[in-house]
């Protein structure tokens, strides 16, 4: 019968267009000009300038809290720069504001609409182990002790990716009878969001889905949850409306791929909005520019007031002309003028009002206050308000080194590479010794040359030991064939994906040709393999050395050769061996034998370089000083000695302890 238009700073064509064609049933309101004219006089200005974009915020921040100090409530927060009022919102929400923000934000940015994503990529045939962890870590519905002992297991065996876990299910899973059952269910659940589906059976099967896992409960208890329930269509009445359209529809396909469906939830969520409930008591009120029209605010707080963030008209996009804009209800550069205008003078109309805008931006670029702040600075000769921020005193408290006492924790067997680790660091012994704690490994990395390094032992090993049992001259084609099945039955073992592996595969060729090169001058001097990768025990004092040797040989004279493999640049071999090195690796290994007299050297195995050996010469006296100091390390440290955090050298730039001894808050005076 009628209809009211209440037109506020922008026009919508289409209710411009009903109004015209209703005629006199239509009304038009424009309240702008009834806004415009219920406070005659303009309110107390303040304009602040900020250094940058903490600064600003800060300020922003403070001007609200002054408002509602002095009973100026509610406070309006103009969202101009969105980024920029979100700092601010957590600097009052942490002094206990209560706000209210209607512009709210993405449904997908919440914490409801990640947990529904994080099952359902879990659930994609190819997904990642990491991908599967992520969701059973989010869903209360299975048990969290399975998940751990199966995070360890998929850890421990480098399972990357979930399609994997049947290749080690027979040899691991059987001893963990929980994880056993836990990957079954894991399996069914993912088999029914595996096959193609109407957009109907998929929002059944996903309800379902999160039913399982125990997540219904928590969307269901959620505001956001709810919102996603919604949107998605997830209740049985929505189900039913959404098969109504399917049917009347004649465009909408008929199946869904599980990636199809997966996309289609993460588009309908991305393009959904969050708006919290209102608090019954909020004393800042976050809202755009526009909508200030018509609200009767104590004061109004507006940061972003610079040329870059508020300008009188943004760029027009696409092709259409002025004209032709205007025909089509698109919009010009004078009506988002003439809006930007009439919000900017509704705005001030407010009782306090306060400007502010930052001298430089994020870039480093010098900024001036926008168009329409200058034009009220010259109007009113307005000058920079003071800082509200309230100064406080805080007193130093340094953060010294740690000097844990590890006297109480029992050593029993010590390796070549924990010694190292107790001569780099007392502190990362203590942790990662004697406390026992490691890094967790991670499933979803690239293979780095620590993996060819491992992959390039095994390689040898193979070899050397097959040599062994055949005679095979280093120098002849039989030796690059053994060689090669060698490799390829290690590549087999370790589950290397060829892809991955290609660039060290590419540089295998040099590096086999070189090794078999220096392989034939050593044994040419003599030298005969006798073991590779043998584990040895030695007692001394209250602990046992441990360490595996990559590979021993026995010379012409009869003595015995330690040889460690090394994939390193020659030129770090060679310093390892220097006067003064203090190098830890050949001594240790050393120590394991009983023989008295005996030689070490380092293999160092390169594509540029080749294969060049590096003796550790008079390894026996370095072995002897090396009892001597573990002796006397071990000694200490029982007697209560402080294992220090030392926080020199290069030590610290790969630790894995350095987060626990928290070498970056504390320095050495």
């Amino acid at each position: 019968d009628a209809l009211c238009v209440l037109h506020g700073h922008e026009s919508d064509p289409l209710a411009v267009a009903l109004h015209e064609m209703l005629g006199d049933k239509s009304a038009l309101i424009a309240l702008a000009d009834g806004a415009g004219a219920m406070t005659a006089a303009q309110g107390a200005i303040s304009v602040h300038s900020a250094t940058d974009a903490e600064d600003e915020a800060q300020r922003a921040a403070a001007s609200a809290l002054a408002h509602i100090a002095a009973g100026r409530t509610p406070v309006a927060l103009a969202s101009i720069d969105r980024a920029l009022t979100r700092r601010v919102r957590a600097l009052l929400e942490a002094e206990g504001v209560a706000l209210r923000d209607e512009d709210g934000w993405k449904l997908s940015t919440t914490r409801a609409s990640a947990q529904l994503m994080v099952a359902l990529r879990a659930c994609q045939w190819d997904a990642s182990s990491d991908a599967v962890l992520d969701w059973l870590k989010a869903a209360p519905g299975f048990a969290q002790a399975d998940v751990l002992a199966l995070e360890v297991l998929l850890r421990k065996e480098g399972v990357r990716d979930w399609s994997r876990l049947r290749a080690v299910q027979a040899l691991a899973l059987p001893r963990h009878q929980g994880v056993h059952a836990l990957a079954n269910q894991i399996d069914t659940l993912r088999t029914t969001m595996n096959r193609p589906h109407g957009l109907s059976e998929w929002l059944t099967a996903l309800r379902a889905l999160l039913q399982s896992s125990g997540q219904w409960q928590a969307l269901v208890n959620d505001a956001a949850g709810r919102d996603v329930i919604a949107t998605l269509a997830l209740e049985p009445n929505g189900q039913a409306q959404t098969q109504q359209w399917l049917d009347q529809s004649s465009f909408a396909p008929r199946t869904l791929s599980a990636a199809t469906f997966t996309a289609w939830a993460d588009d309908a969520l991305e393009a959904a909005r969050f708006t919290p409930q209102p608090d019954a008591q909020e004393q800042v009120v976050i809202v755009p520019l526009v909508r200030l029209l018509a609200r009767p605010f104590a004061a109004v707080v507006m940061p972003a007031c610079d040329e870059q963030r508020l300008r009188l008209s943004t760029e027009q996009l696409g092709c259409w002309t002025p004209s032709q804009r205007t025909q089509l209800g698109l919009g010009s550069r004078a009506a988002d003028e003439a809006t930007t205008r009439a919000a900017w003078a509704q705005a001030l109309q407010s009782p306090r009002v306060d400007l502010l805008w930052r001298r430089v931006a994020d870039s480093g670029e010098a900024l001036l206050p926008c168009n329409l702040l200058q034009a009220l600075q010259l109007e009113h000769a307005l000058s920079p308000a003071g800082d509200l921020r309230v100064q406080r005193v805080l007193s130093p408290s340094p953060v010294a080194p740690p000097l844990p006492d590890g006297s109480s924790l029992a050593l029993t067997h010590l390796s070549a590479s924990a010694y190292d680790d107790l001569r780099h660091c007392p502190y990362r012994f203590f942790t990662l010794r004697l406390m026992g704690l490691q890094d967790s490994d991670e499933l979803d990395r690239d293979l780095d040359k620590r993996d060819f390094g491992i992959w390039l032992h095994g390689v040898l090993r193979k070899f050397h030991e097959g040599q062994q049992a055949a005679s095979v001259p280093p120098d002849s084609a039989d030796a690059v064939e053994q060689i090669e099945r060698a490799a390829a039955e290690v590549t087999r073992e370790m589950r290397l994906d060829s892809a991955e592996f290609l660039p060290f595969a590419a540089a295998w060729p040099k590096v086999r040709d070189g090794y078999l090169r220096w392989l034939t001058k050593h044994q040419g001097n003599g030298a005969r393999f006798s073991a590779a990768e043998q584990a040895s025990e030695t007692p001394l004092g209250s602990i046992t050395l441990r360490g595996r040797i990559d590979r021993i040989d026995t010379l012409a004279d009869g003595q015995v050769m330690v040889l460690d493999y090394k994939t390193e640049a020659l030129g770090k071999s060679r310093d390892r061996v220097k006067p003064g090195a203090q190098d830890t690796q050949l001594a240790f290994y050393a120590a394991l034998l009983p023989h008295d007299t005996l030689r070490a050297a380092y293999v160092s195995v390169g594509e540029k370089e080749g294969t060049q050996s590096v003796e550790q010469m008079d390894v026996v006296a370095a072995r002897d000083a090396l009892i001597h100091g573990v002796l006397d390390d071990m000694a200490r440290i029982a007697q209560g000695t402080p294992l220090q955090a030392l926080g020199e050298g290069t030590a610290c730039d790969y630790c894995a302890a350095r987060g626990l001894c928290r070498r970056d808050f504390w320095s050495l005076v």
